[in-house]
């Protein structure tokens, strides 16, 4: 049996996910511009997002949503198409930035959105950590 091409995307994302907080560990500088930064939040696919803990700027946990009672700060959540789409080396534009993602209705931001846009290249470089790393899924 073999997969559809949604569920090979969707499959490739929650992968690229799975292995961002080893990737941030490779990049001193981007821990460094996270430093003042302590929150929880939901990130990833709508479809599969992740209960990210981040202490000075640090992943210290990942973990599949949904978890009972568990809280967030905020949630930035895209389509698994628009994150493969953001992970390409080169995106196209209306696909190269978060913000531009929620804009064209393919990612929501919802929640207490204050540590997001105060640490907002530190979320943009976190989450584009996938184009160095990884094939992009599509």
């Amino acid at each position: 049996m073999s997969l559809a091409p949604d569920a090979v995307v969707d499959s490739a994302v929650i992968g690229a996910f799975s292995r961002i907080p080893a990737w941030l560990e490779r990049s001193e500088a981007l821990i460094a511009r996270g430093r003042f930064l302590d929150c929880d939040c939901l990130l990833g696919a709508v479809e599969q997002p992740f209960h990210v803990a981040i202490r000075a700027g640090r992943i210290v946990d990942l973990t599949p949503a949904p978890v009972l009672m568990r809280s967030w700060r905020f949630s930035y959540r895209a389509t698994s198409v628009a994150w493969a789409q953001y992970w390409q080396p080169m995106p196209r534009p209306g696909w190269h930035d978060l913000l531009a993602l929620t804009k064209r209705g393919e990612a929501v931001l919802e929640g207490d959105i204050h540590p997001f846009m105060a640490n907002l290249q530190y979320f943009k470089d976190v989450l584009a950590l996938p184009r160095q790393y990884a094939k992009a899924a599509a």
